[in-house]
């Protein structure tokens, strides 16, 4: 890891430092608006934390299992977030669908075998990942949210390219070289965090 990855990834924690706050500041109101923030917070913290071990310990910690499986609380947060803001009659059913999809990414990561924990892995991912991507989309494109939600769309993708391509990696069959993958990591993390910060903040003061 570079000393400019470094410091994107310094950034990137910066960004997400100011969503946790701001989203804890929301959830502390109360009432069912206040549930979707819980979520939100839940996912920066979690990539603040991830975060923080990139910068100290470089790209190595991924390979760690533990890592992985904390790891699927960004996009399973973001997306149970989002369902209970845009579609809140749905929230128990997904939120059913989260807990047992990081179940089963613990589970089959902790115990193999390598080919089915990336498996699972791939598949709830990718079910997060249409959620994050679709459903800003689908609610900007009806008029119940302002153009800067779509934004939250372009996280999405950004998430998902990323978690792809290390997916891949781990299962032996990188769809990018390695050392590709791993130069436009912290950027993207950077131009995803931040998408996800204008999209939601300016939505949350629209609101």
């Amino acid at each position: 890891m570079t000393s400019l990855d470094r410091l994107i990834l310094l950034l990137t924690g910066l960004i997400a430092l100011y969503l946790v706050v701001t989203f804890f500041q929301a959830g502390r109101r109360g009432g069912p608006e206040s549930r979707p923030p819980l979520y939100y917070l839940v996912a920066f913290a979690v990539l603040l934390v991830a975060g923080l071990l990139l910068i100290a310990l470089g790209y190595g910690v991924l390979a760690n299992p533990l890592v992985v499986i904390v790891a699927a609380f960004i996009p399973l947060a973001l997306s149970g977030g989002l369902v209970a803001q845009l579609y809140p009659r749905s929230e128990r059913t997904y939120l059913t669908f989260a807990v047992v999809g990081f179940l089963a990414i613990a589970i089959t990561r902790l115990t193999g075998p390598e080919g089915l924990a990336t498996a699972v892995l791939a598949a709830v991912h990718a079910i997060a990942g249409l959620v994050i991507f679709l459903a800003p989309l689908a609610s900007f494109a009806q008029g119940k949210r302002p153009w800067s939600f779509a934004f939250v769309t372009v996280g999405g993708a950004l998430i998902g390219v990323g978690g792809i391509a290390l997916a891949f990696l781990k299962a032996g069959r990188p769809i990018l070289p390695a050392e590709v993958i791993f130069a436009i990591l912290a950027p993207l993390l950077f131009l995803m965090t931040a998408s996800f910060a204008w999209g939601l903040t300016r939505d949350t003061r629209k609101a």
